[in-house]
């Protein structure tokens, strides 16, 4: 797969992105099904791969460290996203009682020294801030974001899940550029195309992150009325291309110019968005798919 640059002020980084958000199953975290997956994503092409301190109950990016130690791949070959802000209960966390969120200076340095030891790495290629906490100290949290930028440690910024008000916030706050916006966007969720969420990151000259491109399988075998008209019109427009309806269903948000960020363990479902890549999607049919979203 060509990289391509994720906005006007880079990285490049693969049009596809692997992300470890559904690894939630303590029993299926392990360094051989990580190995396994990153494996299959290097040779399939994608060399991008999506991390946070909370993946995994906390365990995705000590995993993916005891990958790079193994050094089948060289660290500059690789782009890494990391991110914080999401603070869960769990019984590596006991000062946390609730699901809350912290983008404090100190919790941001906290979870950026943590995470380079886990994946060991010296740099995160880019590091993104999870959701924006309401009360934080805005003049601190871009502080600390710069600070780190400076220091080597983070060579990028991004952020996730912000509405387009919280976006203009903290880059009112910050000199340098924010370079990706990760939002929710599948053909059973455009809420972020219809809020207008999509086209200001494209005003800011950034590619959208879509996360959960196939709306965790919900468009191969959801059974509520939404999913269900999409996928007789998903499988109406793919038997025209001659591909599967999970490569269509990608294939809408290649043509909306947004990079998929991948989250399932499933093979053939990895290989299908890959798929996406290869078909050339008539204005039209992508009209009738967003029509079929309604």
């Amino acid at each position: 797969m060509e990289k391509v640059y994720l906005s006007d002020a880079g990285p490049k980084v693969s049009p596809a992105i692997y992300g470890f958000y559904r690894w939630n199953n303590d029993a299926e975290n392990t360094a051989a099904n990580m190995e396994r997956i990153v494996n299959l994503c290097l040779e399939l092409g994608i060399n991008s791969f999506d991390h946070a301190d909370v993946y995994g109950n906390y365990q995705c990016e000590e995993l993916f460290g005891e990958v790079m130690r193994k050094k089948s791949f060289k660290r500059e070959d690789i782009v890494l996203f990391t991110k914080c802000g999401i603070r869960l209960p769990h019984a590596s966390q006991p000062d946390v009682r609730i699901k809350h969120f912290d983008t404090s200076g100190k919790h941001i340095i906290q979870s950026v020294d943590n995470s380079l030891r886990k994946l060991n790495t010296d740099y995160i290629d880019i590091f993104l801030l999870d959701h924006l906490d309401p009360i934080s100290n805005l003049e601190e949290t871009a502080s600390t974001l710069l600070k780190l930028k400076l220091s080597g440690k983070v060579k990028n910024i991004g952020i996730t899940n912000f509405s387009v008000f919280q976006h203009q916030l903290l880059a009112s706050y910050l000199n340098t550029p924010i370079v990706t916006n990760h939002i929710e966007l599948n053909l059973l969720n455009t809420a972020a195309l219809d809020s207008g969420q999509i086209d200001y990151i494209k005003q800011r000259y950034m590619r959208p992150l879509a996360s959960a491109p196939l709306a965790d399988g919900r468009i191969a075998t959801g059974t509520d009325i939404l999913a269900v008209n999409v996928r007789e019109k998903l499988q109406e427009i793919a038997n025209k291309y001659h591909v599967d309806i999970e490569s269509m269903a990608v294939a809408w948000l290649i043509k909306l110019g947004a990079l998929p960020l991948i989250g399932t363990r499933n093979e053939q479902r990895i290989r299908n968005i890959v798929n996406a890549f290869s078909i050339d999607l008539d204005s039209q049919d992508w009209h009738e798919l967003y029509a079929a979203s309604k």
